[in-house]
């Protein structure tokens, strides 16, 4: 690999790390905020604080690791067990992930080959020096030895001593671990050549909460993670290039042909970084923002480097838009890495890949940015309820791209609602309950997270009001941040901010396949017949056109939401959803009617919304 230039040791602190080498900064703080929620007062979660020493060698890619973990016990409930997440163990032949792969009718084709006409898992080629591993040599409890068995990409331990409550106790642990071809998300040597895409990477301790631990093998989705801080000292090859979560700290340490860098990251669920001798590295400043970091490889085609440039001040108006719009961003850095396999959201940063054209490039790095705020900041736990982490993420992004190019478009989220009513009639459609790893297939888990949890929120400005629902997302930010919502507690924000009553919609739209069908049934003289076909109720928005060319706008309130959206529509007589009819008297005679003029019901069947 070749060497990049040489640069003064000032300008090398900045260049090879993550922009800032100040120290902590600190974010929102959970405990000033204005919690909304219902249950504020019994609200608990746990924290850990790692110290981690990393050497790494960049000619094998395997390294030794150190790790010291406190780990404090916030909740009410006695801890007999714990468990850490090994996830590079799921790159491996016969691992549940090589076995999803091999069983899943539409498996993910970055993960697969083909081979005589067939579809061959790529993990069940890999070879001893190309699988991943986590392997823990030593665990300690309070600085005595405990019981540790690895069960696929899952550590069990057997404490010592239970955890009681309030009790912080640390874990020592000493591990040794190599990096895996690039199969998905995580590995070295991807398609485009960066050398180390570092997600996952660490023994990971496994979230516990108010339902209990949530040690899920990977088998091929999304994350949980505990807050806290971090600390990483990480040595490698003097040459590469580092960038990634966290700040990096001043006056790395050099020894020989090798370097450590130390960085260090407050109150983020998650570290991650990425590392080539190639990289490009440039900055941005956002106004009364964060310094945003682009890194790049060098050798990309002159057409990507271009898109790449040009990226950064879009990232900037990227990075406004959702800070004005959810909540300011709480970090001094953030950091587009070009790595992984596609685009994949991290703390303080994204990995993507590089060879892009322009309009890809920046929509992906859009999705990605803003999952900062919908899993990042707003920690939902992504393997139950992944439609409020790529839902809500499509939903702000497709909004953004809209604003910063300028499209103006009626409905951002117009793809979404498409891509709903496709799985809606597909007959493969499950619940948005489902568990991430338990659709049959990959089209109805994504078509369930992506679109349909984007038309979540966009039909949801179409029940409470667009300003509603604004300010529903903003105090979502306010009292969640910082935290592991659930959809409950999103529902209840927007309860309290438009003062309806929604659990039937977020049980209708997310625990069932109900589907939403209205249709005009009759029209005699001035009075109107409107009929209910599909099983989920909404309120309903009607535009009436009398015979003497006349229109008005009419509002229906569902009965069951207790109240109405504000609107400048005329508000009749509620709709109680059990009567599958509802007729009313117009003021003249009717000529037409239409439901939802402007399309943002996801009504299944168009055809029978006008007559």
């Amino acid at each position: 690999m070749k060497k990049v230039l040489l640069f003064s040791l000032s300008a090398s602190l900045f260049l090879m790390g993550c922009g800032s080498s100040k120290s902590v900064s600190t974010p929102i703080s959970n405990q000033t905020s204005t919690n909304t929620t219902s249950n504020k007062s019994t609200y608990w979660q746990q924290h850990v604080d790692y110290k981690m020493e990393i050497d790494m060698d960049v000619n094998n890619f395997q390294y030794q690791g150190k790790q010291n973990l406190v780990y404090t016990n916030n909740s009410p409930d006695v801890l007999k067990k714990v468990f850490y997440h090994l996830y590079f163990n799921a790159f491996q032949p016969g691992s549940e992930m090589d076995a999803r792969l091999q069983s899943i009718v539409d498996p993910d084709s970055r993960m697969v080959t083909e081979v005589n006409g067939e579809k061959q898992s790529r993990i069940s080629t890999l070879k001893p020096n190309e699988i991943g591993y986590i392997n823990v040599s030593d665990l300690k409890q309070n600085g005595t030895a405990v019981k540790h068995e690895t069960v696929g990409t899952i550590l069990e331990v057997t404490l010592n001593k239970p955890i009681q409550p309030g009790e912080s106790v640390t874990f020592d642990m000493v591990f040794n671990a190599q990096v895996p071809v690039q199969i998905r998300r995580s590995g070295r040597n991807n398609a485009e050549g960066v050398a180390l895409s570092m997600t996952q990477w660490y023994p990971k301790l496994a979230e516990y909460d108010f339902e209990g631990w949530h040690a899920d093998p990977y088998i091929g989705r999304e994350f949980h993670g505990v807050w806290g801080d971090f600390d990483l000292k990480l040595t490698i090859d003097k040459d590469y290039v580092v960038g990634g979560t966290g700040y990096l700290q001043p006056n790395p340490e050099m020894n020989g042909n090798k370097k450590t860098l130390h960085f260090k990251a407050p109150n983020v669920h998650d570290f991650t970084w990425a590392a080539d001798p190639d990289y490009i590295h440039d900055t941005v400043q956002v106004p009364n923002g964060p310094v945003l970091n682009f890194f790049y490889k060098k050798d990309l085609p002159a057409e990507n480097l271009e898109n790449w440039k040009n990226l950064q001040p879009k990232t900037v108006e990227m990075m406004q838009y959702f800070s004005e719009n959810i909540g300011k961003y709480p970090y001094d850095q953030y950091s587009v890495i070009q790595g992984g396999d596609g685009g994949m959201e991290y703390a303080m940063c994204t990995l993507i890949t590089g060879k892009r054209k322009f309009g890809s490039l920046m929509g992906v790095t859009a999705h990605e940015l803003a999952h900062t705020w919908f899993q990042f900041l707003l920690a939902t736990n992504e393997a139950k309820h992944e439609w409020m982490d790529e839902g809500f993420t499509s939903y702000i992004s497709d909004r953004a791209m809209d604003y910063i190019t300028k499209k103006n478009a009626d409905n951002p989220s117009l793809g979404a609602y498409r891509g709903y009513d496709y799985l809606a009639k597909s007959g493969k459609e499950k619940p948005q309950t489902t568990h991430a790893d338990r659709f049959e297939t990959n089209m109805a888990y994504s078509i369930a997270a992506y679109n349909k949890g984007s038309v979540f929120l966009s039909q949801l400005g179409y029940i409470i009001g667009e300003e509603n629902l604004k300010q529903t997302l903003k105090q979502y930010f306010i009292d969640w941040a910082f935290k592991h919502p659930t959809p409950n507690d999103f529902i209840r924000v927007a309860e309290k901010v438009s003062n309806l009553e929604l659990e039937w919609y977020l049980t209708d739209w997310t625990m069932t396949t109900n589907t939403i069908d209205y249709g005009v049934k009759s029209i005699n003289g001035n009075t109107v017949t409107l009929q209910r076909i599909g099983e989920m109720p909404m309120p309903i928005d009607l535009e009436v056109t009398y015979v003497d060319g006349s229109t008005e706008s009419i509002y229906i309130p569902l009965q069951m939401m207790r109240g109405e959206k504000p609107t400048n529509a005329t508000i009749i007589k509620d709709w109680a959803w059990a009567h599958p009819t509802y007729s009313f008297d117009a003021k003249k005679e009717v000529k037409s009617v239409e439901i939802d003029t402007k399309n943002l019901m996801a009504d299944i069947n168009k055809e029978n919304n006008k007559k």
